[in-house]
């Protein structure tokens, strides 16, 4: 399988090299070139096959250039109950009122982004070991991606990961987790701003093709290929838990902010999953549902971005979101291109004349949650089910019961456990003691390390130039 660029400016590449690369050096995201397509009769045959047996399968289709055997091993080593308390990896419950949830947070940090990071961690040090090479990760987060990146790239040989998060709008535990390993290889950075100030940061750095050449730089954001491959598996896993045959179709509901998530069950979709309807839920952030409702994509500055609880999804320009884009623009790169070129100056774009195809063809709706929407609801869903979920899944459950059809069977993605955010459940249902693993407890107390830094690209820069020898 080849991949290429949204731009369309870049040749064809094989996976192993899209996964250490990070941005396409035309600026875009990689991707196939054709999505494979799925039959009933493979349908069938996955149905009940262990989650580590689906992600091979699934992930051999896309990965063509690593040895079948070795991309077993290394399946094998990422998916197992040691790392996710579950031989099912993402077992689904019901809640009384028939809404699923998928359990996507029983990784090392708590978070849905340790399906996919797991495995980052091991194909990235496999893939490095073959071409003899060293990669200098540079990412941004919003609160889960760095603690999954980190607890899977720590370590790791010839790797060094440069973490930026917006300081102090995390919740103390997310900065706990990230803040207190001092491993010699990560190096966690606050940037005096917002998340999308930090995603804009790598971006810069990605797009200065001599320095990305000088030091390497790969990303674990969304924007990497790799991520979004591993989330595709449990679209599929998913599906078959909340089904009994292959005639019957469900709908998946994403808290959504940078559409890394959700993107990846798009492309689910796309490959033959009886998908019915992809549901974006977004907090007081709604740039996205603003999109799948006007068809208008408008991002707001990082100063008019806002701070809310359910931190993880305040984003305002979504990274990943060029990749169904580009599929809506016909695949069309220079279009795409011209688009992009609108969303840097501010001035976002119109595709309001494709509505039919957003909302029909690729079966796109979305709903909006706020902080006392996500109240409510946790609070509802502890009285009703006797269970905690965390402010994200508040605002999935909340979307998926507004805009749920008669008869619509909707699967919430899981995006963290409660115990990450646990100023947010207090309000919600009191103080109580929130269940953790073993392995967080006392976290906050550690001792923190971490670099405070001005919104600037050429400070990140120098601490790259500090801690990594040049080619």
């Amino acid at each position: 399988m080849n991949y290429i660029s949204t731009r369309g400016k870049t040749a064809p590449m094989q996976f192993s090299d899209v996964l250490l690369m990070g941005l396409a050096p035309d600026g875009g995201l990689m991707l196939p070139e054709e999505y494979p397509q799925i039959d009933e009769a493979t349908l069938t045959q996955w149905r009940t096959l262990s989650y580590p047996e689906l992600a091979f399968e699934i992930m051999q289709l896309f990965a063509t250039d690593i040895p079948k055997d070795d991309l077993k091993t290394l399946i094998d080593k990422t998916y197992t109950v040691q790392a996710f308390g579950n031989p099912d990896i993402t077992p689904v419950r019901t809640l009384k009122d028939g809404i699923k949830i998928i359990e996507l947070s029983n990784g090392p940090t708590l978070a849905f982004k340790d399906i996919a990071m797991q495995f980052l961690g091991n194909a990235f040090e496999y893939v490095l070991k073959k071409k003899n090479e060293r990669l200098t990760i540079i990412g941004a987060t919003s609160g889960d991606t760095g603690s999954a990146a980190e607890y899977a790239l720590r370590g790791k040989d010839n790797i060094e990961v440069f973490m930026m998060s917006p300081h102090g709008k995390m919740s103390e535990f997310q900065r706990a987790q990230m803040y207190s390993l001092d491993d010699k290889n990560i190096h966690n950075i606050a940037i005096k701003g917002m998340f999308d100030d930090c995603q804009d940061i790598v971006k810069a750095l990605q797009q200065d093709a001599e320095f990305k050449a000088k030091y390497s730089l790969g990303t674990v954001n969304s924007i990497n290929w790799g991520r979004i491959l591993a989330q595709i598996v449990y679209y599929f896993k998913g599906y078959f838990a909340s089904t009994t045959d292959n005639s019957q179709k469900v709908s998946f509901c994403v808290p959504s902010g940078n559409f890394g998530n959700i993107c990846a069950g798009h492309i689910a979709r796309e490959m033959g999953l009886p998908i019915e309807r992809l549901i974006v839920a977004t907090n007081e952030n709604d740039v996205l549902h603003d999109f799948f409702t006007t068809g208008k994509y408008s991002p707001r500055t990082a100063d008019k971005t806002y701070v809310t609880s359910s931190p993880s999804m305040d984003i305002s320009k979504a990274s990943n979101f060029e990749r169904f884009v580009y599929l809506l623009a016909e695949k069309n790169g220079e279009k795409i291109n011209t688009l992009w070129q609108d969303v840097n100056a501010g001035r976002g774009f119109d595709m309001s004349d494709l509505m039919a195809n957003i909302n029909g063809k690729y079966g796109f709706a979305s709903g909006k949650s706020t902080h006392a929407d996500r109240i409510a609801t946790i609070k509802q869903v502890y009285a009703e089910d006797n269970q905690l979920i965390d402010p994200h899944t508040a605002d999935g459950i909340k979307v998926a019961r507004e805009v749920r059809k008669e008869g619509e069977v909707i699967v919430c993605a899981e995006t963290a456990l409660p115990a990450k955010f646990a100023e947010t459940i207090t309000e919600a249902v009191g103080q109580l003691d929130i269940p953790r693993p073993k392995h967080t407890d006392n976290i906050e107390s550690l001792a923190q390390y971490v670099t405070v830094l001005d919104n600037d690209a050429n400070l990140v820069r120098a601490q790259i130039e500090q801690f990594v020898v040049a080619k």
